[in-house]
């Protein structure tokens, strides 16, 4: 059979044509899918900055079902997610991102990280803890072990924190011998729970040592020396304090003064206080100072006179209401109510206030209950601030 030529000729314009009108509708499509996606972005972005961020999840979500390989929009969803507080919805869009095998190693990074936030907002500490140690050796790692720190911290696991403070301590991050200071306190606290003291005794030790200027250590160690019956060694314990930790002298200042009634040291212990106190006023140590003068019965009937030479340097409405308790008013048979009064007014003011968050507290804290900030309460009282 001849091969005729003139059907080929005849069929390659055909053959061209029908390519060009695939050609036009394929490049119509894509092009009709990237308007869609990046409009559906946008308005997502629009709504996100208008703070409406119900309509920016729904805006996102159906630029992710028209465009599902971009990443940055599960990101961008799953973000979203973690802030309004479902985080569930936040987990599955992380895992789902982490189970393609498409992404690149920085997004695969990025992804373990997002997870590992999803669990610690969550709660979800052991999840979260199992994410972050999958950060060591990323650009995430050091963002990982502070929040694996905190993490170990929120649960009380002591040794572990202290093992990840001196890594982070070593990466150059800063310096954590306070806060390692704080964990041995801690555990020190837990043996004299279960009554090993000997055990709570060198842990302290171990926290003065780590951390010598720090004031609970010591503070923690004359309590326990003077639950021992060992007043006179608590009282040189605290009297190293004052040295070390001027900070901390209002906190120093009245189991000083208690101890040294104890042990017979209350001249020598009056002496010290009153030359702080002439350097820089505190109530503490002026009721410290009272204590110590009230037990000297030579020194009785001026005892109090140290709230009125208080407030010669001062204003102070604590002050006033501890003198006029021992005052006698014109009107006595109203002073009852006008102590009460007067007392309930002091309440607020002899509160302790983090620096930090600004939760206030009738009893000091080492680290805040409000936002876990360590140190971040003044030893000083509200009304001195």
């Amino acid at each position: 059979m001849e091969f005729d030529l003139s059907w080929v000729l005849l069929g390659l314009p055909l053959a061209f044509g029908l390519g060009w009108l695939a050609s036009r509708l394929d490049f119509r499509q894509i092009r009709l899918e990237n308007r869609q996606a990046p409009k559906a972005y946008f308005k997502g972005l629009n709504y996100l900055l208008n703070e409406q961020q119900d309509q920016a999840i729904d805006a996102f979500i159906e630029a992710v079902q028209n465009d599902p390989d971009t990443s940055e929009l599960h990101f961008a969803l799953g973000n979203l997610f973690r802030r309004r507080g479902e985080y569930e919805r936040a987990v599955r869009v992380h895992q789902h991102l982490l189970s393609r095998g498409d992404i690149s190693q920085a997004d695969r990074q990025r992804a373990q990280h997002a997870l590992a936030l999803d669990y610690l907002k969550a709660g979800l500490l052991d999840h979260a803890e199992a994410a972050l140690l999958k950060l060591e050796g990323t650009p995430f790692e050091a963002q990982a072990r502070l929040a694996l720190l905190a993490n170990y911290e929120r649960s009380r696991d002591w040794p572990q924190a202290a093992q990840m403070a001196k890594k982070l301590a070593h990466a150059g991050q800063g310096s954590f011998a306070p806060r390692l200071a704080h964990y041995l306190c801690e555990q020190a606290a837990t043996q004299v729970a279960q009554g090993h003291l000997e055990a709570a005794l060198q842990l302290l030790y171990d926290a003065i040592t780590k951390a010598p200027e720090a004031a609970r250590a010591r503070l923690d160690l004359a309590q326990l020396q003077a639950d021992m019956s060992q007043q006179a060694q608590a009282w040189n314990t605290l009297m190293q304090a004052l040295d070390s930790s001027s900070s901390a002298i209002p906190l120093i200042a009245r189991p000083l003064a208690e101890l040294a009634l104890h042990c017979g040291k209350g001249a020598d212990t009056l002496a010290r206080l009153q030359q702080l106190y002439s350097e820089q006023a505190s109530l503490d140590v002026l009721e410290a100072i009272v204590t110590l003068s009230a037990a000297d019965p030579a020194d009785q009937k001026s005892a109090r006179d140290w709230y009125a030479r208080h407030l010669e340097k001062e204003p102070s409405l604590v002050a006033a209401t501890r003198w006029i308790a021992g005052e006698k008013l014109e009107h006595e048979q109203f002073h009852p109510q006008v102590q009460r009064a007067l007392d309930h007014a002091t309440q607020p003011l002899l509160r302790y206030r983090c620096a930090a968050c600004g939760f206030e507290a009738s009893k000091h804290f080492w680290q805040c209950p409000g936002c876990q900030t360590w140190d971040s309460y003044p030893a000083r009282r509200v009304e001195e601030l």
